[in-house]
């Protein structure tokens, strides 16, 4: 894992903490830092849910356009390849992932945050896609997840014109999910996820594969990935504790092994 991007887990909360001052630029090394780290996060049975953060200061302000600039077509053939890996990465963990956005989440900073199940705001946060003013667009996933969380008009509006996004207006359009006092992200980030501690861990990444796979594909399709998952949790213990303690105790008092 990059010294730019490390893993911390307390109480089973994993944070992935973008640490490149001063704006998270997301250069090559960021990018693998990110994929490594959500990797890591995925195989640890400690760590139940995933927060983004990148400081008190700023999400990330977006790409490393220095480390870009002088790329050519061939270049770029094969780096768009690694700017789509970092942010499938992360929108594959399979477990519960927020971003926690203070200062700006701009260009692929925005992306990584698309790329999480949901996001929380700092109130005075900006967010947008402003690739188009470098004569370019969203190469890390930001014309497909923009558009399938806000819609197309909506995603149109904020690709074409690069414009920026204030917090109130982000959460209004449903580009995030709460917006809190800036110094109150990160708990509010963590207070979000840790509801997932100690939950029924395979049941969780079963419906979160469920619901991301199912938005790809036709109803039908999505149907038959559910009953698929569906029927595999059987095969858990958790299963057989949640119904279990459903018919001994009523709902909700399960005590679950994440197996």
């Amino acid at each position: 894992m990059s010294d730019l991007v490390r893993l911390e887990v307390e109480d089973g909360i994993g944070t992935v903490r973008l640490d490149r001052p001063p704006m998270n630029a997301l250069n090559a090394e960021i990018q693998h830092g990110l994929i490594a780290a959500c990797r890591e996060a995925a195989e640890r049975s400690d760590v139940a849910a995933v927060i983004v953060y990148g400081g008190e200061k700023v999400f990330a302000a977006g790409a490393d356009i220095k480390e870009m600039e002088t790329m050519s077509y061939t270049d770029m053939v094969d780096h768009s390849a690694l700017l789509q890996d970092f942010t499938r990465a992360l929108a594959r963990l399979p477990k519960p992932t927020v971003a926690a956005v203070t200062g700006y989440a701009l260009g692929g900073g925005c992306e990584v945050a698309l790329a999480c199940d949901w996001r929380v705001a700092a109130d005075d946060a900006k967010l947008g896609q402003p690739e188009i003013l470098l004569g370019i667009i969203p190469g890390a996933g930001g014309t497909q997840r923009l558009a399938r969380l806000v819609g197309p008009a909506k995603a149109k509006d904020l690709v074409f014109s690069g414009r920026f996004v204030a917090a109130q207006e982000a959460l209004e359009i449903g580009l995030v999910d709460r917006v809190v006092p800036a110094a109150e992200v990160y708990s509010a980030a963590r207070d979000l996820v840790a509801r997932y501690v100690g939950g029924p861990a395979y049941a969780l990444r079963a419906a979160k594969e469920a619901i991301d796979r199912g938005l790809e594909v036709d109803l039908e399709t999505g149907l038959e990935i559910e009953r698929q998952l569906f029927a595999g949790l059987f095969a858990t213990k958790d299963r057989a504790i949640g119904m279990r303690s459903f018919v001994e105790k009523g709902p909700g008092k399960a005590t679950f092994e994440g197996a």
